[in-house]
């Protein structure tokens, strides 16, 4: 069974909402335990940071395993 381009999307547009919520959910409950205190505006920000760098290292990896796939195809 294959997943069709649309739902790859759906499936990657929800991950990165739901990595967002947990990364501002996580800051928000760990800062304070580390003497850290910031408004909810800074966690916002922070996690669109954080979910960048996600984004990022997500493809990132996906690339370099698509090449290891091709590379042991051929």
């Amino acid at each position: 069974m294959t997943q069709s381009r649309l739902m790859s999307l759906v499936e990657a547009i929800a991950n990165v909402i739901v990595g967002y919520g947990v990364a501002v959910s996580t800051q928000i409950l760990i800062f304070p335990m580390f003497g850290l205190h910031t408004t909810l505006a800074q966690n916002l920000k922070i996690g669109v940071i954080f979910t960048i760098v996600s984004i990022a290292r997500s493809f990132a990896l996906r690339r370099v395993f698509e090449a290891i796939r091709v590379r042991s195809d051929n």
